[in-house]
């Protein structure tokens, strides 16, 4: 069985945190959707692949193109959410997550007419600071969750956190968190998940930590967004490091995952093997 799992943020270019600025969610429904055609982009790729992938779908892009949710399913894929308005946790608290969390798993499900189990914050916006989201998750029935990144970055992170999956233990029950793939360097975890590590960086380095994976029996999440296949879509006038973190490396990233694609068997991430080898980690993760 493989230990590598595809994922997909089904989100818009004007969706993400780093175009928030000059993007507001006030301002979404003004902009061009180019969601649909990248998403079908790569329906089309893992299909070639015989690939299969996670399409976790923000709940504003499932109530606009509910066709394209039902063709995610309809190709055999996982759908999870992504939440609603992609609005990190930390502005949220715990009953305006719930509503945002309800919000985007009725929507998909709608869609699609099946259940969805698993979640993926908004720029991995679970971390020490927003344990409670896991409350809520366990509370409203979610099985499992990919939203804590181990590595520290300013946006996002808990470098303290397991890189393999591990069970969360909360006030309100216990969660599966599975992770991203990240590099382990000495002490160090770093980040190498596909994303912007993959326009940015060769691709060298995210074959690295796959290798390293597969030889110390890890899983390897990968993730990805439609926007980053798309060269071609609005540029909006942001700041040049902005700039740089969203624009840079956009036309090779298809060519560099189709490449995954061949060298390796995909899968969606609620059907990787539950555990290691060994006994299953858990952690316990303070009340804040």
């Amino acid at each position: 069985m493989t230990r590598l799992a595809l994922s997909i943020d089904v989100e818009e270019y004007f969706h993400v945190e780093n175009l928030r600025p000059i993007a507001p969610p006030s301002s979404w429904d003004g902009f061009p959707s180019r969601v649909e055609a990248q998403v079908d982009r790569l329906l089309d790729l893992f299909d070639a692949h015989q690939a299969r992938a996670t399409f976790f779908v923000l709940g504003w892009v499932a109530e606009r193109h509910g066709a394209l949710v039902r063709r995610i399913a309809a190709r055999g894929h996982e759908l999870a959410s992504h939440g609603h308005g992609h609005v990190r946790l930390h502005e949220l608290d715990p009953e305006t997550f719930r509503a945002d969390l309800r919000r985007s798993r009725a929507a998909i499900e709608d869609a699609a007419g099946e259940a969805v189990h698993g979640y993926r914050a908004p720029t991995w916006s679970i971390t020490p600071a927003t344990a409670w989201a896991f409350d809520v998750l366990i509370e409203e029935g979610f099985a499992w969750d990919s939203s804590v990144f181990p590595v520290r970055h300013d946006r996002y992170g808990d470098p303290s956190a397991p890189i393999t999956p591990w069970v969360v233990r909360r006030p309100a029950g216990e969660i599966l968190e599975i992770p991203p793939l990240v590099l382990r360097v000495g002490r160090t975890n770093l980040p190498a998940a596909g994303g912007g590590y993959l326009r940015l960086f060769p691709l060298a380095w995210v074959r690295w930590a796959i290798d390293q994976a597969i030889r110390e029996g890890r899983r390897a999440v990968l993730y990805l967004h439609p926007w980053e296949i798309d060269p071609d879509q609005p540029r909006l006038p942001v700041g040049f490091l902005r700039g740089v973190r969203h624009y840079r490396g956009l036309a090779g990233v298809e060519a560099k995952l189709a490449r995954l694609l061949s060298e390796h068997e995909w899968a969606a991430v609620g059907s990787l093997p539950r555990q290691s080898p060994g006994p299953a980690r858990s952690r316990s993760c303070a009340t804040t």
